[in-house]
C-alpha cells in the first residue's frame, strides 16, 4: 500500500524574482494539502464555508480570509467543504525575502515585521480590521506592472500586518515543529523543559521549583506569560505532538496516546474531542482524506 504524502509545492519563484502574484476567481477550491520552501500570504475573498487546514488548526472561514505561512514544512490547505459562491477570489503572494541580522530586514525599521515572520511559522491569521487596512492595496498589488513598486506596496501590506492587533497563530508549536521562544529566561526554561518531558508526568511544584518561585506564584507568572495555565499548556502541547503523530505514522491511537503523556485512551479521545471537535480517528481519516497519492 502506497503511502499518502504531503504535496511539497515547486513554487514559480524563481532565484531572481522577489515576488510571485497569483490573482484568481474561480468557482472551487481543489488544490491538495501542501507545502512549500517559501513564504505565503494567501487572501480568499466571498469563500465563506471553505475549511483552512493549517497545520492540526481546522477552521471554516467566513467572506475573508488572509493568512500567512513562513514555514516550509507547514501543510496546508483550503478546502471546498459548505462553500456555494460562484464568484471566488484568491490571491496568492509568494516570497523569499532574507530575514537575517546581517539582512536590511535585520535593521530597526523592520523589528515588528521580522517578529511577525517568527510567529507565522505557526500560520498567522488575520482579524477582519487588518484585512480592511490592507485591501486596497492587496486588490490592486496584481496590478501594478512595475516591478519596484509593487515590491514597495508589498513591503507595505506586511508592514500594516505586523503593526496589527489580534493576530493569532493557527498551529500549535508542537504540531507545526516550532522551536518555543520567550521574552522571559524563566519561561523559556520552563516550555523547554515541558517540551523535552512531554511524555511523562509533569508537576505543578516541580515546574515552579524550576522557576524559582512558589508555586501559587508560578501559576500566576505563567498565565500571565502565556495566557495559559500551566495544565492547559500541557495538554495543548501532548495533543500537537500526537496530531503530528496521527498524520505522520500508522501507529495505533493507544499507542500515540500513551507515547504523548496520556495515561489512559478513554481520557485522550475525550479531550482530543473536546479540543478538536473529533475524535483522534476522525482527525486521521479527514486529514488523509486531503492528500493524494504520489
Amino acid at each position: 500500500m502506497e503511502e499518502s504524502k504531503v504535496i511539497h509545492e515547486i513554487t514559480p519563484l524563481m532565484g531572481k524574482d522577489v515576488l510571485y502574484i497569483a490573482d484568481r476567481r474561480k468557482k472551487e477550491f481543489t488544490y491538495p494539502i501542501h507545502n512549500h520552501e517559501v513564504y505565503e500570504l494567501n487572501f480568499v475573498e466571498h469563500a465563506a464555508g471553505v475549511r483552512r487546514i493549517v497545520g492540526d488548526s481546522s477552521e471554516v472561514i467566513g467572506d475573508y480570509d488572509l493568512v500567512l505561512i513562513t514555514s516550509p514544512d507547514l501543510e496546508h490547505v483550503w478546502e471546498q467543504n459548505e462553500c456555494t459562491s460562484q464568484d471566488i477570489r484568491e490571491v496568492t503572494i509568494q516570497f523569499d525575502f532574507d530575514f537575517s541580522d546581517s539582512s536590511i530586514f535585520g535593521r530597526n525599521p523592520f523589528n515588528s515585521m521580522r517578529k511577525m515572520m517568527v510567529e507565522a511559522q505557526k500560520g498567522l491569521c488575520f482579524p477582519m480590521d487588518a484585512i480592511m487596512k490592507v485591501y486596497q492595496q492587496l486588490h490592486t498589488l496584481s496590478s501594478i506592472k512595475d516591478g519596484f513598486y509593487a515590491f514597495q506596496q508589498f513591503l507595505a501590506i506586511l508592514y500594516e500586518l505586523s503593526r496589527c492587533d489580534g493576530a493569532r497563530s493557527l498551529a500549535s508549536s508542537s504540531f507545526a515543529k516550532v522551536d518555543v521562544a520567550s521574552d522571559s529566561r524563566r519561561v523559556l526554561k520552563v516550555k523547554n523543559y515541558i517540551s523535552e518531558n512531554y511524555q511523562h508526568e509533569i508537576r505543578l511544584s516541580d515546574m515552579a521549583s524550576l522557576a524559582g518561585m512558589s508555586a501559587s506564584a508560578f501559576s500566576r507568572f505563567f498565565k500571565l506569560h502565556t495566557g495559559r495555565n500551566l495544565t492547559d499548556y500541557i495538554i495543548d502541547m501532548r495533543l500537537g505532538y500526537a496530531s503530528r503523530q496521527l498524520v505522520d505514522s500508522t501507529d495505533s491511537i493507544a499507542e500515540i496516546s500513551y507515547r504523548c503523556g496520556f495515561n489512559n485512551l478513554s481520557n485522550f479521545n475525550r479531550i482530543f474531542r473536546k479540543k478538536k471537535g473529533c475524535s483522534p480517528s476522525e482527525f486521521r481519516e479527514n486529514y488523509h482524506k486531503t492528500r493524494v497519492i504520489v
